[in-house]
This record gives structure tokens, sequence and C-alpha cells, in this order.
């Protein structure tokens, strides 16, 4: 991913020196493990630690990958230049490239989905603030874009809340999934290797050891780590469509934050646009393109191939960098944005008490007025206020068949927005187990 859209900690997981790093561990815990067995001598597992402060040349890796085309083999011929090739020769003993590479991507994956757990914990924390700060704040809520009856800002807020709680459980049970490595050689029989190596890798490395590979590990835990990112994706861009309809300026319910200096346009020096949460909605577009090549990434010929290969060093990196990114920049807007609250109440009564036609309608049903009748008493006086600019409830009070099913006060009564606030706090104490 482009610098523009990257944060550091992320990027650093990617890097040719960390995946060296990792590839170097990996082969020298190997060692270890064989040499407790007693299959290499203890001398030449201890040998290979000579290397653990040593910071791999990757240019050098690179002109030796010029020449063998094996990026494996290019980095063990680098290491047997620090170490020393006899010393090194028990290196990769019974192993395979893909026990190097495939456990090396499960702990990248790893690592950033702990990265990501933690750039989830802020916005759900941003989230949570916002929500209690704006609990009772009344806005009108919308069906297919129109006005349909009150809610509250709170009650949106803790929505998203809701869902991207939602989203780190999943994120939680991805990363537990992926969390597996395989030093099981040659399609993965472990003919050449005694599984506890592998068992000890996958312990100092922090995994636990893959059931059952074919030379792989298998794909399907990586298209649900990445189908995960892709949902988590989704209930971003969520967010950010939700930001972006209320600033529009004809509804300017929320705004994010324009600090001072900041430009809006190079031609209208009035205009102050939803950029970061339209921003979003594109990240989350390409968060999402990963998730299709992960799940063909499944399907793999007999034991093993390489087709899942260059797509794993395209989408391992860009995703994760990408989301991490994205979460980090949702949590900034939603910390920041701009409530309104006086323009949610005058939104909502832009259609002079349209919004509460049911609490009419349940009420004439309730005094005995049929559901048939009661809607079509309703409905017209409904479209009046659509179609004439008329005020609702001053329709309601003149109109003799409603008025002979319910008092003047009973049609007051049902313009009381607290009716609709009544349950805020059980939900509240739902969402987040306090109100």
């Amino acid at each position: 991913m482009i610098p523009r859209y990257s944060r550091p900690d992320m990027t650093a997981i990617w890097e040719p020196a960390t995946k060296f790093r990792i590839w170097y561990e990996i082969e020298a815990h190997a060692c270890d493990a064989m040499a407790e067995l007693g299959v290499i001598p203890k001398e030449n597992a201890e040998a290979v630690w000579k290397a653990k402060d040593v910071e791999f040349d990757v240019a050098r890796i690179d002109e030796i990958e010029a020449v063998t085309k094996h990026d494996v083999i290019a980095f063990l011929t680098h290491l047997a230049e620090h170490v020393g090739s006899d010393e090194a020769r028990f290196v990769h003993q019974g192993m395979t490239s893909s026990d190097v590479l495939d456990t090396t991507f499960n702990i990248q994956l790893t690592r950033a989905a702990d990265i990501l757990l933690v750039d989830m914990d802020n916005l759900l924390d941003a989230l949570k603030r916002r929500a209690f700060e704006h609990k009772m704040t009344v806005r009108i809520g919308r069906s297919h874009g129109i006005h349909a009856e009150p809610t509250t800002m709170g009650l949106t807020f803790a929505r998203f809340y809701a869902e991207m709680d939602r989203n780190r459980l999943r994120l939680q049970l991805a990363r537990e999934e992926i969390a597996t490595g395989a030093i099981s050689g040659a399609v993965g029989t472990f003919a050449n290797i005694d599984p506890q190596v592998e068992a000890h890798v996958c312990s100092m490395m922090g995994l636990k050891p893959e059931p059952i590979s074919t030379q792989v590990i298998p794909r399907d835990r990586h298209a649900m780590f990445f189908a995960t990112l892709g949902v988590i994706a989704s209930s971003i861009e969520n967010i950010a469509i939700e930001v972006r309809h209320m600033q529009r300026t004809e509804v300017l319910e929320a705004e994010e934050f324009f600090s001072k200096g900041q430009k809006g346009s190079s031609a209208m020096p009035h205009k102050r646009n939803p950029v970061l949460t339209e921003n979003l909605t594109g990240l989350a577009r390409l968060v999402r393109m990963s998730v299709i090549p992960a799940m063909e990434n499944v399907a793999l010929w007999h034991e093993r191939d390489i087709s899942h290969s260059s797509v794993e060093r395209g989408i391992g990196p860009d995703t994760t960098v990408t989301l991490d990114f994205a979460l980090n920049r949702l949590a900034q807007v939603v910390d920041k944005l701009v409530i309104y609250p006086d323009n949610m109440l005058a939104n909502m009564n832009k259609f002079r008490g349209l919004v509460m036609s049911q609490r009419v309608l349940l009420a004439l049903t309730q005094a005995g007025v049929s559901r048939e009748d009661a809607y079509r008493l309703v409905q017209r006086n409904a479209m009046k206020v659509w179609e004439e600019g008329k005020d609702f409830k001053t329709e309601l009070l003149g109109d003799p068949e409603v008025t002979a099913a319910l008092s003047p006060e009973e049609i007051e009564e049902k313009f009381d927005l607290g009716y609709h606030t009544k349950h805020v706090d059980t939900i509240f104490t739902r969402v987040f187990g306090e109100c």
C-alpha cells in the first residue's frame, strides 16, 4: 500500500527485513529441536544463533535470488555467509520452503491482527463515548432515505458500536484460526523431520501446529481471515456512509471536524466536504478486493502449487495496512464528529408532525376503529402534509372521523417525543451492559 494510507507499525510487519528475521528464527528454532532429538550436533545448532544480531542484507539476498530464482535458497545462502557453510549445513534439514513461507505468513497475519484488534478497541471507545454523550439527542430515523420515526443519535452510535463489537469477536476468532504453523516437510508427511520439531518451532513462535498440512497450510484458514477483514471494511463503510449523508448541506445533522486552515475546494472557498469518510468508502473497496482472491486460493493442485503465492504477497500487506489506516481514520472521525442537535430537531419537524403517523394509527385501532379505516384516515391527512404543506396535527384535529374516535387531548399526546425514547436505556443496557 502507498505511504499515504499506511502506518509504520503495520508496514513494519511486511518489510523484507522483518520477513527474513522470522525466517531465521524458524530455522534456528528448528535446529535447536533437531539437536535435542540428536538428529544434528548441538554445536551446529548453537552456531546458527551466531546470526541472532545480524541485520540481514536484503540487497544481497536479492542478488543471490537473481541467480538461484528461489527466495528461500537465496536466504539460506546468505545465512551461511554469516554462520559459515560447515556450521550451517544442517539448517533447513528435512524441511521444505513452504514450512518457512507459510509459517512466516501466518506469523505476520497474527501480528497484523493484534494491531487491528487494538485499532478496533480505540474505535469502540470512541463510539461508546459518543453514544453516551448523545444518548437522548433526538433525530429523525430514516428508511429508504425518507423520514420514518424519531430515534436518537446515541442509538446511531450504539448500533455502530454493536456492529464493530461483533467484528472484533470475528477478528479474534480469525486470528486464532490463522495462528498455525507447519514444519512437516515435503507433502506434509514428516518423512524427513520429526513432528516434535514442528511442535517446538510453533511453541517458540506463538503458534499451534497445523493438524494436517499437505506441504502447505490449508488456505481455508486464510480465506476466513481475509473474509473477516472484508466484513470489517464493510462496517467501516456503513458508518462512513451515514456520516456522509448527515453532512449533506440540506441535512447537516453532523459534520466531519473542519480544522483551522483546511480548504474544501480549489474552486469554491465555501466548501466543507466529507473527504475523510469519502476516503474511507474507497478504502473499504480496496480491502474487500482481497476477499475473492483469498477464496480462490483455497483450491490448490494436489499437495501444493504456488498459484496462491503471488496473490498473498499482495493481499497480505495491502489489506492489513489499508484496514489499519482506515480503522484509525474512522476512530478520529467519530471522536471529533461535530453534532448539530438543533438541525436534527429542525429536520424532524420539517414535515410538521408527519412522523407521528404510526402513533395515531395505533391509537385509532385501540379506540375501536378497524385497521383498514384507521390507515385510510391517517394517510388521508398525511397526504395533505406532503402535497399541500398542511400541519399534520391540525388536520387530524379538524377531521371529524378522527375526532369521533380520539379526543383533542389524546391526539395531542400522540406528538410527545418522549414516547420514542422511553426504551433507550434498555437498548443501551443490552449493548453496553450499562445505561
